[in-house]
């Protein structure tokens, strides 16, 4: 399945270290990643995904694909800045939020809105989130949710 990853753009060494074990976790089980293709967690998760051989999909705010991070598989360009929230969880079978801020919470308000199960490792605390603790765990708790 497709699985979009949602966190922070600027991130902390722990935080990159979960986003990463979350990209290999997930294509180590044979999921795409879709994020939004840029830095922080979307580099670091993609990271992870190459890593274990996995697929990437990065959906941009900017109007350039050559704008996404290194490990990104296939580049969207939109052109359309905060607004491409919308297509990321929109563009996957399922969410995984990591830790962030404004960005973060409206893409898991969208994913709500979208009817996409969500699940979560240290992140905003809001109704209809599953929270789990590691990148195995949240990828057992995606693949039980979309069956």
């Amino acid at each position: 399945m497709r699985v979009s990853v949602v966190g922070g753009g600027t991130i902390t060494g722990g935080q990159e270290r979960t986003a990463v074990a979350v990209g290999k976790a997930l294509a180590a089980s044979g999921h795409t990643v879709v994020c939004g293709g840029l830095g922080g967690t979307m580099e670091a998760v993609c990271r992870g995904a190459k890593s274990e051989g996995g697929e990437t999909i990065g959906i941009l705010p900017t109007d350039r694909r050559a704008d996404a991070n290194e490990y990104v598989d296939t580049a969207i360009a939109t052109g359309l800045g905060h607004a491409r929230n919308a297509l990321v969880p929109m563009n996957g079978d399922a969410v995984l939020a990591l830790a962030g801020g404004a960005g973060t919470l409206s893409e898991i308000g969208l994913a709500q809105v979208y009817d996409r199960p969500i699940v979560g490792i240290d992140t905003h605390e809001v109704p209809g989130i599953e929270t789990v603790d590691t990148p195995e765990a949240a990828v057992a708790a995606l693949e039980g949710a979309v069956r």
